[in-house]
Protein backbone atom coordinates (compact mmCIF):
# COMPACT_ATOMS: atom_id res chain seq x y z
CA UNK A 1 0.00 0.00 0.00
CA UNK A 2 1.09 3.49 -0.86
CA UNK A 3 2.71 5.50 1.85
CA UNK A 4 -0.31 8.03 1.10
CA UNK A 5 -2.82 5.63 0.88
CA UNK A 6 -1.89 4.31 3.98
CA UNK A 7 -1.74 7.42 5.60
CA UNK A 8 -5.38 8.68 4.62
CA UNK A 9 -6.52 4.94 5.86
CA UNK A 10 -4.76 5.85 9.25
CA UNK A 11 -6.17 9.90 9.37
CA UNK A 12 -9.83 8.03 8.61
CA UNK A 13 -9.08 5.71 11.46
CA UNK A 14 -8.01 8.15 13.87
CA UNK A 15 -11.23 10.59 12.64
CA UNK A 16 -13.41 7.43 13.02
CA UNK A 17 -12.42 6.84 16.67
CA UNK A 18 -12.74 10.28 17.62
CA UNK A 19 -16.09 11.15 16.37
CA UNK A 20 -17.32 7.39 17.73
CA UNK A 21 -15.91 8.25 21.39
CA UNK A 22 -17.30 11.95 21.60
CA UNK A 23 -20.72 10.75 19.72
CA UNK A 24 -21.09 8.42 23.22
CA UNK A 25 -19.10 10.95 25.66
CA UNK A 26 -19.09 14.33 24.31
CA UNK A 27 -18.14 15.35 27.79
CA UNK A 28 -14.63 13.91 27.49
CA UNK A 29 -11.10 15.57 27.72
CA UNK A 30 -8.95 16.09 25.34
CA UNK A 31 -6.71 13.99 27.85
CA UNK A 32 -9.61 11.00 28.56
CA UNK A 33 -9.48 10.82 24.77
CA UNK A 34 -6.15 10.56 24.44
CA UNK A 35 -6.04 7.55 27.41
CA UNK A 36 -9.40 5.91 25.71
CA UNK A 37 -8.10 5.74 22.16
CA UNK A 38 -4.51 4.92 23.47
CA UNK A 39 -2.99 7.84 21.09
CA UNK A 40 -1.24 10.90 21.94
CA UNK A 41 -3.02 14.13 23.01
CA UNK A 42 -1.16 15.82 20.08
CA UNK A 43 -3.06 13.32 18.11
CA UNK A 44 -6.06 14.32 19.73
CA UNK A 45 -5.91 17.51 19.83
CA UNK A 46 -5.31 18.02 16.39
CA UNK A 47 -7.55 15.52 14.64
CA UNK A 48 -10.46 17.52 16.80
CA UNK A 49 -9.04 21.09 15.31
CA UNK A 50 -9.42 19.31 12.16
CA UNK A 51 -12.98 17.95 12.98
CA UNK A 52 -13.72 21.22 13.86
CA UNK A 53 -12.80 23.05 11.02
CA UNK A 54 -14.57 20.41 8.95
CA UNK A 55 -18.10 21.49 10.70
CA UNK A 56 -18.32 17.82 12.14
CA UNK A 57 -17.67 18.55 15.84
CA UNK A 58 -18.68 22.21 17.70
CA UNK A 59 -17.53 23.07 20.60
CA UNK A 60 -19.33 24.14 23.66
CA UNK A 61 -17.80 25.56 26.94
CA UNK A 62 -19.40 25.64 30.78
CA UNK A 63 -17.84 25.76 33.92
CA UNK A 64 -17.78 23.39 36.48
CA UNK A 65 -18.15 23.50 39.99
CA UNK A 66 -14.66 23.76 40.83
CA UNK A 67 -14.88 27.11 38.55
CA UNK A 68 -12.58 25.52 35.83
CA UNK A 69 -13.59 25.82 32.54
CA UNK A 70 -15.11 22.42 30.28
CA UNK A 71 -15.97 21.84 27.55
CA UNK A 72 -18.31 19.67 25.67
CA UNK A 73 -17.12 18.22 22.04
CA UNK A 74 -20.81 17.66 19.88
CA UNK A 75 -21.20 16.08 16.98
CA UNK A 76 -22.99 18.42 14.18
CA UNK A 77 -25.51 16.84 11.94
CA UNK A 78 -22.80 16.62 9.52
CA UNK A 79 -20.61 14.71 12.04
CA UNK A 80 -23.41 12.17 12.45
CA UNK A 81 -23.75 11.89 9.40
CA UNK A 82 -19.46 11.49 8.60
CA UNK A 83 -19.59 8.94 11.70
CA UNK A 84 -21.87 6.83 9.53
CA UNK A 85 -20.02 6.62 6.39
CA UNK A 86 -16.75 5.75 8.63
CA UNK A 87 -18.60 2.85 10.60
CA UNK A 88 -19.68 1.62 7.34
CA UNK A 89 -16.21 2.01 5.74
CA UNK A 90 -14.84 0.25 8.72
CA UNK A 91 -16.83 -2.76 8.83
CA UNK A 92 -16.04 -3.49 5.50
CA UNK A 93 -12.32 -3.20 5.50
CA UNK A 94 -12.80 -5.52 8.97
CA UNK A 95 -15.29 -7.71 6.94
CA UNK A 96 -12.57 -7.94 4.03
CA UNK A 97 -9.78 -8.63 6.79
CA UNK A 98 -12.20 -11.13 8.49
CA UNK A 99 -12.77 -13.43 5.18
CA UNK A 100 -8.92 -12.69 4.03
CA UNK A 101 -7.96 -14.32 7.83
CA UNK A 102 -10.63 -17.24 6.86
CA UNK A 103 -9.53 -18.28 4.19
CA UNK A 104 -5.59 -18.01 5.44
CA UNK A 105 -6.96 -20.24 8.50
CA UNK A 106 -8.43 -23.01 5.95
CA UNK A 107 -5.16 -23.13 3.52
CA UNK A 108 -3.02 -23.58 6.83
CA UNK A 109 -4.94 -26.40 7.93
CA UNK A 110 -5.53 -27.92 4.64
CA UNK A 111 -1.59 -27.58 4.79
CA UNK A 112 -1.25 -29.47 8.42
CA UNK A 113 -3.61 -32.05 6.74
CA UNK A 114 -1.59 -32.81 3.46
CA UNK A 115 1.50 -33.05 5.66
CA UNK A 116 -0.20 -35.60 8.13
CA UNK A 117 0.33 -33.48 11.17
CA UNK A 118 -2.35 -33.54 14.02
CA UNK A 119 -4.98 -30.85 13.35
CA UNK A 120 -5.11 -27.73 15.27
CA UNK A 121 -7.47 -27.68 18.22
Amino acid sequence: MSLIKNQNKEKNEMEFNVLRSLYSNPGFTQRKLSSHLGVSLGSVNYCINALIDKGLVKVRRFKNSSTKQKYLYLLTPEGVIEKSRLTLSFLERKNAEYLRLQNEIESLKSELKDNQVESYK
